[in-house]
């Protein structure tokens, strides 16, 4: 159960839009805090809280270059993720052939929202 626990930790943080913004950004290249600040049109203490939050979970990690900080990436795990969200399907899975063959529609998709949560645990 603890891989999951972690597992399922590891995709709470980068579910967060600005973070999973940050992890695309630094896939690419090492970016320094005013980098992204500029990318997501942030402020500083707010890129620097979601960027705390990703060295903490080990996802990047930073060098200085004299008064910046450079971030990069640090887990593989992370590449991995972003692959598999760039992936585009065209079709759904089939149901299995134990179900009976009967048309349906798609669910709406709820719209939903992930809570402070994970910001205010970390």
């Amino acid at each position: 159960m603890e891989g999951l626990k972690d597992t399922a930790e590891l995709l709470k943080i980068v579910a967060h839009p600005a973070r999973l913004e940050i992890l695309r950004k630094l896939e690419a290249e090492v970016l320094c805090v005013s980098d992204i600040e500029g990318l997501l049109g942030v402020g500083q203490s707010n890129v620097s809280q979601h960027l705390s939050i990703l060295r903490r979970f080990g996802l990047v990690d930073y060098y200085v270059d004299g008064k910046l900080r450079c971030y990069f990436l640090r887990d593989p795990r992370v590449i991995d993720i972003l692959v598999l969200l760039k992936k585009k399907y065209d079709e759904p899975l089939p149901a299995p052939a134990c179900c009976p063959a009967r048309p349906h529609t798609q669910p709406k998709k709820a719209a939903t929202s992930v809570s402070a949560h994970t910001t205010n645990q970390q």
